[in-house]
C-alpha cells in the first residue's frame, strides 16, 4: 500500500532538517562538551535506543553478521566513528555555515572516490562538476581570500570537516559490498558497536588529557537531540522514504542541508551569512548539480530498476 503522496517527502524533509540540527548542536556547545565524548554519549545512547528493537533479528542474522565482519567494522569506524568525531572536532573552530556547505560535497567526492578505487568512469561534465565544487570550497575556507591557503592562514576547522566530507563518502561507496539478506537495523546495530569500539580509546585519552563533560540539563539535552533525532529517527525517516520514492530522487533532498543549518545557525547561534558564503554556496551548488545530473535516458533506466 503506497503511503499519501506528500508523506516520503514529509519524512525525507525531516531527515534533513535533524541532520542540519546536528551541526547547530555541536558548534553550539563546543565549548561544553569535548568533539570526541559527544560522538562518544551520542551513539551510546542511540545504541541503547536502538537494542530493544534490533537484538533479537541481530541473533537470528549472527552468521551473517561474523561472515561480513570486516566490512562492518569498517563502515563502523568510517560512518560512526570517524565522519561524526571529525565533524565535532572542526565544530570546535569553525562555524555552521561553513561545516555544512563544505560537507555539501559529499556527492562530488563520492563520484571521485568511486574513480579511484573502482575505476567508475568520470565523464567531462563530472569532472567540471568537482572542479567548480572544489573551488567553491577552497573560497569558503579561505574566507574569500584563496591567497591565504599558500600562506597557512584557513581555518584547521575546515579542513577536519572536509575530512568528515571524505571519509563519509568512502562510507558510501563502499555500501556496495552491503551483505545480501541482513536487515537494515542489524546493519544500523552492528556499525554502532563497531564503531563505538574504536571511540573508546580516544574517548579515553581525550578524558584523560583533562577535557572533561560536566553533564548538565544543557549537554544532556544536546546529547539526547543528537542521539535520537540525528541517529534513530533521521534514519528511520530516511530509509522508509528512500524505499517508497528510490535513492535518485531522495538524494535531492541533502542539498536542502545547507539552507536548514544556515537558517538554524543564524537564529540560535548569531551566525551571519558572508558574501563569500554565498558565492561558495553558487559555486558548490552547481558542482554538485553537474556531477549528479542524470540523463533522461538513465532517469528512465533508473526507474525501471526502481521498479523491479
Amino acid at each position: 500500500m503506497m503511503p499519501p503522496r506528500f508523506l516520503p517527502y514529509l519524512l525525507l524533509t525531516l531527515a534533513v532538517l535533524f541532520w542540519s540540527g546536528n551541526f547547530v548542536i555541536g558548534r553550539g556547545v563546543h565549548e561544553l562538551i569535548p568533539p570526541i565524548a559527544l560522538s562518544f554519549w551520542r551513539w551510546l545512547i542511540a545504541l541503547i535506543i536502538l537494542l530493544p528493537f534490533a537484538i533479537r533479528l541481530a541473533w537470528q542474522e549472527r552468521r551473517l553478521i561474523i561472515e561480513h565482519g570486516r566490512f562492518l567494522w569498517a563502515q563502523g569506524a568510517l560512518g560512526v566513528a570517524g565522519f561524526n568525531t571529525l565533524v565535532y572536532i572542526g565544530l570546535q573552530t569553525t562555524g555552521t555555515i561553513n561545516a555544512v556547505v563544505v560537507n555539501s560535497t559529499i556527492p562530488v567526492i563520492i563520484v571521485f572516490i568511486s574513480y579511484l578505487i573502482y575505476g567508475e568512469r568520470i565523464s567531462l561534465r563530472q569532472g567540471l562538476g568537482g572542479l567548480i565544487s572544489f573551488l567553491g570550497v577552497v573560497w569558503i575556507i579561505s574566507r574569500g581570500a584563496p591567497a591565504d591557503l599558500f600562506g597557512l592562514h584557513a581555518n584547521s576547522g575546515d579542513l577536519w570537516v572536509l575530512a568528515a566530507a571524505v571519509t563519509w563518502a568512502s562510507y558510501s561507496v563502499f555500501l556496495r559490498h552491503y551483505p545480501e539478506g541482513l536487515h537494515p537495523l542489524v546493519f544500523l546495530l552492528s556499525i554502532m558497536v563497531t564503531g563505538l569500539i574504536c571511540l573508546v580509546p580516544f574517548y579515553a585519552w581525550e578524558h584523560w588529557s583533562g577535557r572533561t563533560i560536566q553533564f548538565d540539563a544543557t549537554t544532556l539535552l544536546s546529547i539526547l537531540y543528537v542521539a535520537l533525532f540525528a541517529s534513530v529517527l533521521a534514519f528511520i525517516c530516511w530509509n522508509r522514504a528512500v524505499r517508497w520514492v528510490g535513492a535518485n530522487r531522495a538524494g535531492i533532498f541533502v542539498h536542502l542541508m545547507p539552507v536548514f543549518a544556515t537558517i538554524l545557525a543564524i537564529i540560535f547561534l548569531d551566525e551571519r551569512l558572508q558574501t563569500y558564503h554565498l558565492l561558495g554556496i553558487v559555486a558548490v551548488a552547481l558542482g554538485i548539480a553537474l556531477t549528479t545530473w542524470i540523463s533522461s535516458a538513465n532517469k528512465k533506466l533508473a526507474a525501471a530498476e526502481t521498479q523491479d
